[in-house]
């Protein structure tokens, strides 16, 4: 018999080298498929819905597994794998059966993620390495008329890291929503699949456009040109938390 579970994860990923497996350091993958070694006393291979880089943190990642093994005792075995992976500070927050055909990155339609950013002049202690401190005044009004520029079906080449994989770079971006709470913005953006390091760049372009370094015109010229080189300095990794997959 054979069983197809999904798991949903919660991870800081300062430490690690991002999700997906790498040669060059720790991934969120690996970790944890080390420890269902350990439950399961074999290799499992876990496939997981959203490739987040080094450093990004994740409030809902969600991935799937196969075992012949049924688990029956749901909390056992949340306590069992939450009790290896608590110091490498990743927790499985739920399990559930599924389909076998159940794909957890191919059958989302939805990605959520959220770019937190602190504007004040003072360091960050208790959010250090949570959000991007922006010391500059940022102009609410001129991010939230950049984000809605950047929402919809474009080619988002300007935003593109190199080393991105995806065969086109058209994405539709369903939503881009700006909040302001005190001296703390969240940038929320939607879209079925995002390229590699999009939204990071997309926000470094938005806060200069929020610094007044650039103009309302420059900026949908960045858009629009589609070359990489005019892109801003992309936001720093540890201020972005993929926050839900919808399926």
């Amino acid at each position: 018999m054979k069983y197809n579970y999904q798991i949903l994860i919660e991870y800081d990923g300062l430490k690690f080298v991002g999700w997906q497996f790498q040669k060059n350091g720790k991934s969120v993958q690996e970790t944890i498929e080390k420890k269902l070694r350990k439950i399961f006393k074999k290799k499992i291979r876990i496939i997981g819905a959203g490739r987040t880089d080094k450093g990004v943190h994740a409030l809902g990642q969600s991935a799937n597994f196969f075992t012949s093994e049924k688990i029956d005792n749901k909390k056992r075995f949340l306590s069992s794998i939450n009790f290896f992976l608590q110091k490498h500070l990743v927790s499985i927050i739920d399990i559930k059966i599924k389909n076998l055909n159940f794909n957890s990155r191919y059958d989302a339609k939805e990605r959520t993620y959220e770019y937190k950013i602190i504007n004040r002049e003072s360091n960050l202690v208790i959010n250090k390495n949570r959000a991007w401190l922006v010391k500059n005044e940022l102009d609410l009004k001129m991010l939230k008329k950049g984000a809605k520029i950047l929402e919809g079906e474009h080619d988002y080449s300007t935003y593109r890291a190199s080393s991105c994989s995806a065969k086109s770079p058209v994405r539709k971006v369903s939503k881009i929503r700006v909040n302001k709470k005190k001296n703390i913005i969240s940038i929320e953006f939607k879209s079925k699949s995002f390229l590699q390091n999009q939204v990071r760049s997309m926000v470094g372009c938005l806060k200069y456009l929020a610094e007044k370094k650039w103009s309302l015109k420059k900026f949908k010229k960045v858009l629009i040109l589609k070359r990489r080189s005019l892109c801003a300095p992309p936001a720093p990794a540890h201020g972005l938390y993929l926050v839900k997959i919808k399926y």
